[in-house]
């Protein structure tokens, strides 16, 4: 599986789920379970470099000022959750975080920002299809801390400052 066939499996699914993410990854089970393991693994690795290429403080602070407030666990969620949007919303985010006030339409609290079952898609599918526990991927792993300079999540004019889109459209 290539880069292209791994986002049109993600919007595929996004759309038809009309943006729940709960029912994208159902769906993103059913469409893995029509593939040979090996894709899904393949699957697998795409999902989990992006997972890790987004472990970084300026998402972190996106995600913070998006959930109003955003724990280890949430952010986790969140990044799976921004995978799930597609590529362009994901490679904007990763670029420049602020941009989600501008790639995102609409965004609930309630519903969005978190896709913590998108991160379990694969896994699930593989173990249905062989029966086994999916192996280790071969990918490096995550950092231990996330990438950049660090940002003060306590500090509302610091957040505001340094994300003026996203705090304008949803904190302000």
């Amino acid at each position: 599986m290539d880069e292209t066939e791994f986002w049109e499996l993600v919007d595929a699914t996004r759309e038809a789920a009309e943006g729940d993410p709960e029912e994208q990854a159902d769906l993103l089970v059913d469409r893995l379970l029509q593939l040979d393991p090996d894709m899904v693994l393949d699957f697998a690795r795409h999902f989990e470099a992006r997972y890790n290429r987004a472990y970084t403080w300026d998402l972190w602070g996106a995600a913070w000022v998006l959930l109003d407030g955003a724990s280890d666990d949430a952010f986790d969620f969140f990044r799976c959750w921004l995978i799930g949007q597609g590529r362009e919303v994901y490679e904007g985010a990763v670029h420049h975080p602020d941009s989600l006030a501008d790639l995102l339409d609409d965004f609930d609290e309630e519903l969005d920002g978190d896709g913590e079952e998108l991160g379990y898609s694969a896994d699930e599918a593989y173990e249905q299809l062989t029966g086994a526990v999916a192996p280790d991927l071969g990918i490096p792993p995550a950092p231990s801390e996330p990438e950049g300079t660090p940002v003060d999540f306590e500090n509302d004019g610091a957040l505001a400052e340094r994300y003026p889109k996203l705090w304008e459209r949803f904190r302000g």
